[in-house]
């Protein structure tokens, strides 16, 4: 899952991993002494554990009460771009994601108990599947009652063609495990349903079954232990038939979640309601406690920060989305006691990196300058010092099982404000002096500042770089296409759930390229590809992941397509009138499904 362009707008985030950073992500305490008191590997490190399974009695609603809430009021939210998506189907970025926690649902969820404790159990399912053909086929239930927003019963017919639609050219930026196990790897899978559903054609009953109106059977290629924490990623939540337009689906889906989208004016603001037809009966997750949620675009951090910390008037009533606190106002909301108290804090599973188009960049020693010379701790610091990351060695996070503490191939850790020296001598030694880079970046205000910094980096060490902006909104979008003309760009990758099995796939698999795929560097490799499609195979989880780690440290020590830069961690402040915060670790934001107004 990527990462926002903005500091930490991504998604779905879906970071399915067992344990807790509940501790470390509490609202309540926090002492004026100035320390840092961001999180620490490892307390991240708990998210690398399996999730259980919940059965039918785990699954079944309504959610548990939060202490002292409370019904009524509107929540104040501000945005620092659009969201990249609504349509469910294209949401593959944390700002669509946790937006899809209020309005959309899908066959599974995760439920996070007070301990931190993760469990997949069924959202519109029953449970949470049940497994047969050693894990080759997976079938699910539908509960009773469950209708969109527009009063339409849901039936196993609306998540066929959730499914089938997932085929149809016109959706090319959400994740595509299921499409991949179901009808084959890379962009295969396309052929086995060019047009979706929209000509008539389906699926054939042997990879996908829906034999009543409550059923469905999922019919899978090899055994598929990971499908509940698949199908809880918020790009499988369901579109229903009667209510799909197609690309302009993306401008106005209907609602199945607690709330639904009553006004919406493109690039300006949104205004969530209650949806009617939300049966608390049915979700054991959700709670609906707001009337509302008024959502403002283009207010960067600094100003969400300091009319959060001010908490006057409408402040009071304010959380961050997927906003954090400015870097420069972060020792002011530390060292003031009650505004730390309205805090929450933990470890994402996202790494920051620089990703050098290969088919433009063919020279690993290029490739590695770029690498040496970027100055880690320098760029982490307006994205929010500490509290927003630290340098990274490598491109697996904390939170992936398999991580190894130190691994620093190219000096990250060691060195974290760069070895221009050794950069300009492997430019030299390559031939390459003063050769132009065309770098990417985000027009918000602190990948702005960034570029600025990884720019003089770079040019102190000998390139010459040519800077573009792109717009904050459309980020993953352009830097997306196979053919998108820049050399070097930064993307935030994070883990699906807890397996190195949703980074390395989807990110250096070459058979996966195609316009809006999260192969960014466009890594085509015989020998990595090859050793992805046997790992994939492998059913048990510690032989995976001991050969997940080998594949990993081949792709950045020899052949070194992205820089690492840095491990992300949230850092979110919120008004003093809201009730229920917490740090969710699965979507590393505020548990936006559980707030409410004290008054």
């Amino acid at each position: 899952m990527n990462l926002g362009s903005t500091r930490r707008a991504r998604a779905l985030v879906v970071a399915l991993a067992a344990g807790s950073l509940a501790l470390a992500g509490c609202s309540g305490g926090g002492n004026s002494d100035g320390k840092d008191k961001s999180s620490t590997q490892d307390e991240a490190k708990s998210q690398s554990e399996a999730v259980e399974l919940g059965d039918a009695a785990a699954s079944k609603g309504p959610a548990s009460e939060v202490k002292g809430a409370k019904s009524g009021g509107t929540v104040n939210v501000w945005q620092t771009s659009d969201f990249s998506h609504l349509d469910p189907g294209q949401s593959y970025v944390s700002d669509a994601g946790l937006l899809g926690r209020l309005i959309h649902r899908g066959l599974t969820q995760l439920h996070e108990d007070e301990d931190g404790k993760k469990t997949v159990v069924g959202d519109l399912a029953t449970d949470s599947g049940k497994a047969s053909d050693g894990g080759k086929t997976w079938t699910y239930t539908l509960k009773d009652g469950i209708k969109d927003s527009e009063g339409n019963e849901i039936t196993s017919k609306d998540v066929r063609h959730t499914v089938e639609r997932l085929y149809a050219p016109f959706i090319t930026d959400g994740p595509i495990y299921l499409q991949q196990w179901l009808s084959g790897g890379g962009t295969t899978y396309r052929k086995a349903l060019p047009q979706g559903p929209y000509k008539g054609k389906h699926l054939p009953d042997k990879v996908l079954e829906t034999p009543d109106k409550k059923t469905i059977v999922f019919h899978f290629k090899e055994a598929q232990p990971d499908v509940p924490q698949m199908l809880a990623m918020r790009g499988y939540s369901i579109v229903p038939e009667k209510a799909d337009t197609q690309e302009k689906y993306d401008n106005k889906p209907v609602a199945l979640g607690p709330y639904m989208i009553g006004e919406f004016k493109s690039g300006k603001s949104m205004k969530l309601v209650k949806n009617p037809n939300w049966d608390p009966k049915t979700d054991s997750v959700r709670n609906q406690y707001p009337d509302g949620f008024d959502i403002s675009f283009n207010v960067q951090d600094a100003e969400q920060t300091k009319r959060i910390l001010a908490d006057r008037n409408e402040a009071k009533n304010a959380v961050m989305f997927t906003g954090a606190v400015d870097v420069s106002q972060a020792k002011k909301v530390v060292n003031d006691k009650k505004a730390f108290a309205r805090t929450i804090r933990g470890y994402q599973p996202y790494v920051w990196q620089l990703n050098m188009n290969m088919d433009r960049i063919k020279d690993k020693k290029v490739r590695d300058a770029i690498t040496y010379a970027l100055p880690n701790l320098q760029i982490i610091r307006p994205d929010g010092g500490a509290y927003a990351g630290e340098p990274a060695g490598g491109l697996l996070a904390p939170t992936v099982p398999g991580y190894e503490k130190g691994y620093d191939p190219y000096g990250k850790i060691a060195k974290p404000n760069g070895d221009p020296e050794k950069a300009k001598k492997l430019l030299k030694e390559a031939g390459k002096e003063g050769m132009k880079l065309v770098y990417a970046y985000a027009n918000n205000d602190i990948r702005g500042q960034q570029a600025v910094i990884i720019t003089n980096a770079l040019e102190k060490a000998g390139f010459d770089v040519q800077k573009k902006d792109i717009d904050d909104a459309t980020w993953y979008e352009q830097v997306g296409k196979v053919k998108n003309g820049y050399d070097i760009y930064m993307t935030g990758w994070g883990q699906d759930w807890a397996s190195a099995s949703t980074v390395i796939p989807p990110s250096f698999d070459g058979s996966q390229i195609q316009d809006g795929a999260s192969n960014y560097t466009h890594l085509n490799n015989k020998h990595v590809n090859s050793e992805i499609a046997r790992i994939a195979k492998i059913t048990d989880p510690e032989k995976a992941t001991a050969e997940w780690t080998k594949l990993h440290k081949y792709i950045v020590e020899k052949i070194n397509p992205a820089a690492p830069i840095y491990f992300t961690k949230q850092f979110q402040i919120y008004g003093s009138n809201i009730g229920g915060a917490r740090y969710n670790s699965d979507t590393s934001y505020t548990d936006i499904n559980r707030i409410f107004l004290k008054k």
